[in-house]
């Protein structure tokens, strides 16, 4: 029996978010896997995301049936195991025979065939205990943190930390839409192109949060015109959203840009006015170069930290790298890397990038800092340490910038109040249906 496209897919894409530290939303969407029918694309989704959503609790399944340590494991053995012990847990319409026989014929294709007889037993043996446990995912259990974080798949130190800062209900609901899919939501240039992704057999819903955003139903998306021409783009309503709280302006700086998201949006808001945007990445200023041709907007592959500008801007908007611990459910690998020691090396590096930031805005003007992560130590702690050292901006307040984008019909979520943590934006998925953002408004005095 061969292994089906799907699998070895999902197989390579796992091998290469253990490796080299890459992002499974983009691999799946990467140019090796493109060839992929509609039907083995969908099912090498699942299996990409679904090991890495549940993993630890994969990992104590094959635990219990191994006679070696998981850590002593090669790296291809391991994956397979994963992926089979996936698909005996989780997806009920996978016959067992195929789970079993082509995770072990993945193990061969690996050139570990020492480790086949080791591969095949522990796989016979999750096969046989999988009907006692494969009704549903396991329940969250709020008993104890220990078995909260064990039951939904988190490290413990984060749902620690997160049931310190947000109670234990919220922390509830955050783990459980981790451990969802999400669903696709997307931007148009135009009204029209909705009418035009119709008839291409892409059925659209309005978004939850914004008016102007849309919600996948059905159809592949990547797969239609106005797609390939970035007529329509694939982003998050609350990316969307902290993209919006830039407002208009003639002159606009767009901060650590790539992948082009936000750029585009403020391009669309902003279409006579100067946009410069800056990538560090070389190769990824070229790709958002690509993905927002727009004439008003010049990309350039600078530092934000020592930027060559001698010019300052209306706006500016500094979405900085982060730890992205508000995108768990679209980038679950991040869980498994992410140490609570980075999160002091982020904070250095985000003060810094909005420090220089600060200099760039105009008297009178406005800068938004944003990040996708949770922590406070990328949030407020960075926004107040940089006001601290540079009291020529001052802190706002969102409600009224979220005030404006209702009044202008943008924003369609009723309760302001949920969207706000003292002055500043913030997003909790679960409590709302979308990633968890952060962002403040600051303004040149």
């Amino acid at each position: 029996m061969a292994i089906s496209p799907a699998r070895e897919a999902a197989f390579d894409i796992l091998l290469r978010i253990e490796r080299q530290d890459a992002y499974a939303s983009e691999l799946l969407h990467s140019s090796p896997h493109a060839e992929l029918s509609p039907a083995d694309h969908g099912l090498a989704t699942e299996l990409v995301m679904g090991v890495l959503r549940w993993r630890s609790l994969l990992d104590r399944k094959i635990t219990r049936y191994a006679s070696q340590r998981l850590e002593k494991l090669d790296a291809e053995v391991l994956t397979a195991l994963r992926l089979a012990a996936y698909q005996l847990s989780f997806l009920d319409r996978i016959p067992e025979r195929a789970a079993v026989h082509e995770s072990v014929e993945l193990v061969k294709r690996s050139r570990k065939r020492s480790a086949v007889p080791f591969a095949n037993a522990v796989l016979r043996k999750l096969s046989s205990a999988a009907a006692e446990d494969r009704d549903a995912p396991p329940a969250i259990r709020t008993e104890t943190l220990g078995g909260f974080a064990e039951a939904s798949a988190h490290p413990l130190w984060l749902v620690e930390r997160w049931a310190q800062q947000f109670g234990e209900e919220t922390t509830k609901l955050i783990c459980e839409y981790d451990q969802s899919n999400p669903g696709t939501s997307v931007r148009m240039a135009s009204p029209s192109v909705e009418k035009e992704l119709l008839q291409e057999n892409v059925a659209l819903a309005p978004g939850r949060m914004l008016a102007s955003a849309r919600r996948v139903l059905s159809g592949n998306i990547t797969h239609t015109r106005a797609f390939r021409e970035g007529r329509v783009s694939i982003q998050d309503e609350a990316s969307q959203l902290t993209a919006l709280l830039v407002g208009r302006a003639s002159t606009i700086l767009d901060c650590c840009a790539a992948p082009g998201g936000k750029t585009r949006i403020l391009a669309n808001e902003n279409p006579d006015a100067m946009l410069l945007a800056v990538e560090l990445h070389p190769h990824r200023a070229r790709l958002l170069r690509k993905r927002v041709p727009d004439r008003n907007v010049q990309v350039i592959a600078a530092d934000v930290r020592r930027l060559p500008v001698g010019r300052s801007f209306l706006r500016v908007l500094v979405d900085v790298p982060c730890s992205g611990t508000g995108t768990l459910a679209r980038n679950p690998e991040i869980k498994w890397r992410l140490q609570p020691e980075d999160l002091s090396h982020l904070h250095a590096r985000q003060l810094a990038i909005l420090q220089s930031a600060m200099k760039q805005v105009a008297a009178g003007g406005r800068l938004i800092y944003s990040t996708c992560s949770l922590e406070p130590e990328e949030n407020s702690a960075v926004v107040e340490k940089a006001l601290g050292l540079d009291p020529s901006l001052r802190l706002m307040d969102c409600r009224g910038e979220l005030e404006r984008l209702r009044a202008q019909g943008d924003l369609a979520w009723e309760d302001l109040k949920s969207l706000t943590t003292g002055p500043y934006l913030r997003t909790i998925p679960g409590l709302h249906p979308v990633d968890g953002f952060f962002a403040a408004v600051l303004e040149k005095n």
